[in-house]
């Protein structure tokens, strides 16, 4: 297999990632990847092969997790073993190979590019996203809704939080179909909601990284989905209310003798405080208990 027909091998697979394909079609590409592919540091240079299936390490499905970084680790190994030999042939013949210098990984991290937009400003127009992948409106929509929330202040490439957006939308649809239903649209709505909020930005990055999976996110209650920072200060002022909740109130004496003008009973409660000069007699405040009345004397 030549470097073309990898690149259009990778473009298959970089298409399967982000439509959302079952496992089952992954898994026959980078099959045809693992057969077909005899790997060189200057094929993967070329066709970046590398990059697309290091996405595939992240994947959802525990068998296209483990055959991508399989097939990572093997093609790790076929180079490292090939400079080896080079740099055996070489020192055999007494002379010094470019194989034998330090170089970078074979299989290098996929770079973090910076996007030329302000993070602030980022969504599917200015990423130039393509976001009708579905073939449905109503969870394209819902796709591009997560996909504006999670390129918010993101410097990710768009590749990626298309492939994670898409993630989070189909989880979505698993757990709240039809697209139809309110509990779909309503949670994708506060998704975006949580997402967009200022407060809360380590939940996108969460989110992006991989520390919350997309089945777990969308099924996080309101509660969940807030900052450590919001629950401590929603715990704080829950536990001031407690405080004031528990100060001992000022008792009040219910009086026999005391009777209500607005509706005649007898049922009078009444507290004194001196609001006076100390030789001044105190004044009285009354409360019916029946009709809530409220009077006072001195």
């Amino acid at each position: 297999m030549d470097a073309k027909d990898i690149e259009e091998l990778g473009k298959a697979l970089g298409k399967a990632i982000v439509g959302g394909d079952s496992p089952a079609s992954l898994l026959s590409l980078l099959e045809k990847l693992r057969k077909g592919v005899k790997i060189t540091e200057k094929l993967l240079r070329q066709t970046k092969i590398g990059m697309t299936v290091n996405k595939l390490k992240q994947h959802k499905d525990p068998a296209v997790a483990r055959q991508a970084g399989d097939l990572v680790s093997k093609w790790r190994t076929d180079i490292n073993n090939a400079k080896s030999a080079a740099v055996r042939a070489s020192s055999s013949n007494g002379t010094a190979s470019p194989a034998s210098t330090p170089s970078q990984s074979a299989l290098p991290k996929q770079p973090k590019m910076k996007h030329d937009v302000a993070p602030d400003k980022r969504n599917t127009k200015t990423d130039k996203v393509d976001t009708n992948v579905t073939g449905n409106a109503t969870r394209d929509n819902c796709l591009k809704l997560m996909y504006d929330g999670l390129a918010h202040m993101s410097e990710e490439p768009p590749d990626d939080i298309l492939r994670i957006a898409r993630a989070v939308e189909v989880a979505a649809y698993n757990a709240y179909q039809p697209e139809t239903s309110e509990a779909y649209k309503s949670k994708m709505r506060s998704l975006y909601q949580n997402l967009k909020n200022k407060s809360n930005p380590g939940l996108r990055t969460h989110v992006l990284n991989g520390d919350i999976a997309p089945a777990r996110f969308v099924v996080m209650t309101h509660e969940e989905l807030r900052s450590p920072q919001q629950r401590a200060e929603d715990a704080r002022l829950q536990k001031e209310n407690m405080d004031k909740a528990m100060v001992a109130q000022e008792e009040k004496s219910i009086s026999a003798s005391l009777t209500c003008g607005k509706c005649g009973q007898k049922k009078v409660s009444y507290s004194q405080a001196q609001t006076r000069s100390a030789d001044e007699p105190m004044t009285t405040f009354c409360e019916c208990t029946v009709c809530g009345n409220r009077w006072k004397f001195s």
